[in-house]
């Protein structure tokens, strides 16, 4: 028999971008400008009630699907949405996120907070916020790269 478990967690990380919040907002909620950043969507309904809906991976394998429900939607302030990860064919966690925007010094904190239960061993509070921390990362860039390109 399969050894079942599941693992609550809850980790915060922050960014400050050099960026408007207005700017940074754009980079989470069009389809276009997400796609620089995180896996392009299959479906990207950006509203409260809305899904985004995308698989992607390593040329070698597995294969992530992200499944989430927009929750609340505050322009250029807070966007929260609840979200399933599966890893070929097993679910490893179910979460929420919550995503505030902040006016900051130069540009926008952002405070990214994710409530999660980790399943079965298969994901761990630590491998996600470390995929977060590379995911927001990865956002500084386009950021970057699209003031550069002004």
């Amino acid at each position: 028999m399969e050894q079942r478990s599941a693992h609550h967690a809850t980790f915060t990380v922050e960014r400050t971008y050099p960026a408007t919040p207005e700017r940074v907002y754009k980079a989470w909620s069009d389809a276009e400008a997400k796609a620089r950043w995180f896996t392009p969507a299959e479906t990207f309904d950006f509203r409260v009630g809305g899904r985004e809906y995308s698989r992607g991976g390593p040329p070698d394998g597995p294969v992530f699907t992200f499944d989430a429900c927009y929750q609340d939607i505050v322009p250029n302030a807070r966007i929260v949405y609840s979200y399933v990860l599966d890893m070929d064919d097993k679910r490893i966690s179910a979460s929420v996120t919550t995503v505030e925007l902040h006016q900051a010094e130069g540009g926008t904190r952002l405070v990214f907070t994710e409530q999660g239960v980790f399943l079965d061993g298969l994901d761990t509070p630590e491998q996600r916020e470390h995929g977060t921390n590379v995911l927001l990362n990865m956002l500084g860039d386009a950021l970057r790269s699209e003031s550069e390109a002004s």
